[in-house]
């Protein structure tokens, strides 16, 4: 676990992103149960969370013209109980963090693994995700 005033301000990036966050595992099943897109991101103290990953996301819902109806996060290494049942969701993908999920209705139609967010830029993550957006939102 990592202390609250460390992760604090990597908690306030994403939310200050319009993204709400999960604590509880019933927090995230009543996410999962909204009707619509759920964008979910699993964030983490990471340096690839925090130079590509968060503002990649952030700048995908800010520019897509489509956008996912419910944007969510939980915090990897913090929020354990909210994470694990999350991760619940992204199976069958092993857990990763960062990572990007989205839902449509509750199930799983897009998955951004760890692997595919080290080495690229934040907007090339944008413009991956605009593309998401656009095919499921």
């Amino acid at each position: 676990m990592y202390p609250e005033h460390l992760v604090h301000p990597m908690r306030m990036d994403i939310v200050e992103g319009g993204f709400q966050e999960l604590k509880s595992a019933a927090e995230v099943e009543d996410t999962m149960a909204k009707p619509g897109t759920t964008l979910l991101f699993i964030n983490s103290v990471c340096g690839c969370s925090a130079s590509t990953a968060r503002p990649g996301v952030k700048a995908a819902v800010a520019a897509s013209a489509k956008k996912p109806t419910n944007l969510a996060t939980v915090f990897a290494g913090v929020d354990q109980e909210s994470t694990q049942k999350a991760r619940e969701y992204t199976l069958p993908y092993p857990p990763s963090s960062p990572s990007i999920a989205l839902f449509r209705d509750g199930e799983l139609v897009h998955f951004v693994e760890r692997h595919h967010i080290e080495g690229r830029s934040a907007a090339l993550i944008a413009q991956h995700l605009e593309g998401v957006f656009e095919e499921y939102c």
